[in-house]
């Protein structure tokens, strides 16, 4: 709080290429809002230098901020860098090699020189013990852990930095995990370790092993990270607690995530859609399609009726030719590919050009930025074609240097004998088709049409490829947010504190009784959610709970989810709860069976809101649509040719403004691209409404 009273609240979010940040200072007797936002290129390996900085930027004095979250890519960096640390697994005896077999799921099937991945953990490092438990929780063989302490020695002598323990059917009964993970931290108690069921409860034991092992690999890194941070920040001036971006969409406090840090995988994506969603209901838009173009990914999510999916079924470094790795833990449902501003233009044997996945990143970034790049990106194509004005390059703080980017198109140009220009639509209509690939994944394939979605775009590429790939999709209208290059870290401000709990346990429904186990389980499990925010300071009347019945039809192996409605319980209401599996079923697989259900576990969604904020309206000052315009130039729209745009300054459309495309509306930190015939308008909040 600041000294005259206004509350401060902060967010920041750690990108490949730029760190975010967002800045609400809110004055409690008027509401009165002030708003800032900032951007500064990410710093690795020490990503909290690049926070200190775009703090530093934004003139925040730390000592007056209640709020700070923080959205970060440490962890899943050091899961694709392999960057982790030194890991050892302990497994139930005859079980080692799980984590090897892994899954039947090879995708380039008929490949006969592919290379299985190999595990994070060597086949030297993944040791047993004796013991059984039985899927339904029953001991089978008692645990016998006399070879416990030979096994932690031979670790130390390896090197070991970090144990994962996952015992065969742990997420039915934990107990004998659980006396492991204590013997394991009494004889060592300086090693970072972890057991499965402290990460999931759900069934699978390849994927439960895997979630384990790498959430034990990244452990010490995203410890040190945090610790690191903290650090930095208590120095720097910050009192009130810290918050750290979840996967599913909520905020958690930094000593929860420092023990299961796995739970930050997808931290910084996960706060852009939950955004989009916020920002949905807000503009009474329920049905959206989340697209997030930031410097090296692109990533989108669907939202129904203002839900985000949220999946464990979740995989890192999974495409074409490669089976991935899973790691069970709640993550946004989003589909991400190797697309953003930074990405690399390149031409194959076969003389066919690409756009990605390589990325310049930050360094040396585009060619545009005249740091040594000499690549040809995304970027440096929209500067190619007058999309972005190259004196008004990265919001007035650069001047592009055109004459870096013709020398990037060059040799593209050269090796398929067309100009640059052809050369940069290209660039841009092969981003464009992967982007729209990607939305379909999202939306068709899942039984969803995307023209009953609205698309809400944001990162600082969403909003110069959105109108491109709604035109494709049939999509009516596209949204781009205000404060749209940030949106990620504003969407943290909109999080609650959030925790999922999923949990396997097998019910068939025709058997007498089963209906009221499956009850008294729940019961069990809504109680336990409540009782660990209560341990936490956090009072019952702050806590909401959302539960999720998973169901199949008898003998199948997936479930889909079917949410229960307030009031409704599974033992008075399963007749209502099976009409809607029924329905559910039927959208994503098109049909639906006359025969027997079978519940197989639950999901309960605790929240718990830590004062999230809203947004005020934009003010309006009556100012004329001519005051906005910056100027004309022509614009290279690809498909639909050159045409003159009218060049507007964002910072000066107000509530109420509308005209037609084409257009180019200029922030500081993105360049929203309006084509022909498109009619433009500004909400009450300042978002930019573009009808196709």
């Amino acid at each position: 709080m600041t000294r005259d009273g206004k509350i401060v609240r902060v967010a920041t979010d750690v990108g490949g290429t730029f760190t975010d940040l967002v800045y609400f200072e809110t004055d409690p007797v008027s509401g009165k809002q002030t708003i800032r936002t900032a951007k500064s290129d990410t710093t690795p390996p020490n990503f909290e230098q690049g926070i200190l900085n775009v703090l530093r930027k934004a003139e925040v004095r730390l000592e007056d901020v209640s709020f700070l979250a923080h959205g970060t890519t440490v962890v899943i960096n050091a899961l694709t860098e392999r960057r982790g640390a030194r890991t050892g697994l302990i497994t139930t005896a005859g079980f080692r090699d799980v984590l090897e077999i892994a899954r039947a799921n090879r995708p380039d099937f008929f490949n006969l020189q592919w290379v299985k991945p190999a595990p994070f953990v060597p086949r030297h490092l993944r040791r047993e013990v004796a013991g059984r438990v039985h899927f339904d929780g029953r001991e089978r063989e008692p645990l016998d852990m006399q070879g416990l302490a030979r096994i932690l020695e031979d670790f130390r002598c390896e090197g070991v930095e970090a144990v994962a323990i996952c015992l065969l059917h742990a997420y039915a009964n934990p107990a004998h995990e659980q006396a492991v993970l204590a013997e394991v931290r009494r004889l060592w108690p300086e090693v970072s370790v972890v057991a499965s069921h402290q990460i999931t409860r759900e069934w699978r034991e390849y994927e439960r092993t895997s979630t384990a092992v790498l959430s034990a690999y990244v452990q010490p890194i995203a410890s040190r990270y945090l610790d690191s941070l903290e650090q930095s920040l208590r120095t720097a001036g910050y009192k009130a607690p810290l918050y750290v971006m979840q996967s599913n969409c909520g905020v958690d406090t930094v000593s929860h995530a420092r023990d299961i840090p796995i739970t930050m995988v997808e931290s910084g994506p996960a706060s852009g859609f939950w955004g989009a969603a916020e920002l949905g209901r807000l503009i009474g838009e329920p049905n959206v399609l989340a697209l997030d173009i930031g410097g090296t990914t692109a990533k989108c999510s669907l939202i129904r009726n203002g839900q985000v999916a949220i999946k464990t079924d979740y995989w890192i470094e999974r495409d074409r030719a490669r089976a991935g790795y899973p790691i069970m833990v709640p993550v946004v449902d989003l589909v991400e590919i190797g697309n953003g501003g930074g990405s690399i233009a390149w031409v194959d044997a076969f003389s066919k050009l690409h756009v990605g996945p390589q990325s310049a990143g930050a360094v040396p970034g585009p060619a545009a930025y005249g740091q040594g790049g000499t690549n040809a990106t995304t970027t440096d194509a929209n500067l190619a074609l007058g999309r972005i004005n190259g004196d008004y390059f990265c919001g007035g703080e650069l001047i592009a240097d055109m004459a870096a980017v013709a020398s990037a198109l060059d040799p593209l140009a050269a090796t398929l004998s067309m100009s640059r220009e052809e050369i940069a639509r290209g660039i841009i209509r092969i981003a464009n088709d992967n982007m729209v690939n990607a939305l379909k994944l999202v939306s068709l394939s899942r039984g969803h049409d995307p023209r009953d979605f609205t698309l809400v775009a944001f990162g600082g590429g969403g909003a110069m490829h959105a109108v491109a790939l709604g035109q494709e999709l049939g999509i009516k209208k596209v949204v781009i947010p205000r404060g749209a290059s940030v949106f990620s870290a504003w969407g943290m401000t909109m999080s609650d504190l959030r925790r999922d709990l999923f949990v396997n346990r097998f019910f068939d429904a025709d058997r007498e009784g089963a209906i009221a186990e499956a009850q008294s389980l729940l019961d069990e499990l809504t109680a336990a959610a409540v009782e660990q925010f209560a341990a936490e300071d956090i009072a019952p009347d702050r806590v909401n709970l959302t539960i999720n019945c998973k169901l199949r039809y008898q003998n199948q192996e997936h479930s889909v989810e079917v949410p229960l409605q307030a009031g409704e319980r599974v033992a008075t209401h399963w007749s209502e709860i099976v009409s809607r599996f029924h329905t559910s079923y039927e959208q994503q697989y098109t049909y639906r069976l006359d025969a027997p259900l079978e519940i197989v576990g639950f999901h309960v969604v605790t929240v718990a809101e830590i004062g999230k904020l809203g947004l005020d309206e934009m003010p309006v000052t009556g100012a004329k649509l001519d005051s906005a315009v910056k100027g004309r130039r022509s614009v290279d729209y690809a498909l639909e040719g050159i045409h003159e745009a009218v060049i507007y300054d964002n910072a000066r459309l107000e509530p109420g403004m509308s005209f037609d495309g084409p257009a180019i509306i200029e922030d500081s930190g993105t360049t929203i691209v309006v084509h022909p015939r498109n009619g433009v308008s500004v909400d009450r909040l300042g978002n930019i409404h573009i009808v196709i």
